[in-house]
């Protein structure tokens, strides 16, 4: 993980934190997208999976390891980002800007356990619900955008089925 004294010092020189961030989605009944939204640890505001960036992984793999670690998923994660968003962290005595990069990751399972499985509640909702829940107006675009791409859809002849484990709407 980046160093913190890194990241303190990029913070004081006013230069934004770099964060990697996933956006899960994956394709339910009727060919529909949603997206993964989930609490954050401290105040429970609505997000997605991020982090810091991980030494010696690309970003995007740094994206998918955090997806798995906060909300338990695993899938195809997009190499190239789809797109990008500001927003201001809390940190122990100040806010700081950060810029986070956000790869998509087509989810094909949700794991029975996790690290932070007990930490937070997730859900699986439409993008424009997502967009309202989210606070990031940034992050909100960026998702409305992803759904209007149609970069997300399957071939006709996949399955347009949600994979089993992810059938429920939402998870405690």
């Amino acid at each position: 993980m980046a160093n913190a004294k890194q990241q303190k010092r990029k913070a004081s020189s006013g230069r934004p934190l770099t964060q990697v961030a996933a956006l899960p989605f994956r394709v339910g009944a009727h060919g529909r997208l949603e997206i993964l939204v989930m609490s954050s640890r401290e105040t429970h505001r609505a997000v997605i999976p991020k982090g810091w960036p991980m030494k010696n992984r690309k970003d995007w793999k740094s994206a998918q390891i955090e997806a798995r670690q906060e909300a338990g998923v695993l899938g195809e994660i997009g190499r190239k980002s789809c797109g990008r968003y500001l927003y201001w962290k809390r940190l122990e005595s100040h806010f700081a800007l950060t810029r986070v990069t956000v790869y998509p990751l087509m989810v094909k399972r949700q794991l029975d356990d996790w690290p932070e499985r007990h930490e937070r509640v997730h859900m699986w909702v439409a993008p424009d619900e997502a967009a309202l829940l989210i606070d990031e107006p940034d992050l909100g675009t960026l998702i409305l955008d992803f759904a209007q791409s149609r970069g997300w859809t399957l071939p006709p002849e996949e399955d347009l089925r949600a994979p089993r484990s992810l059938a429920s709407s939402s998870t405690p």
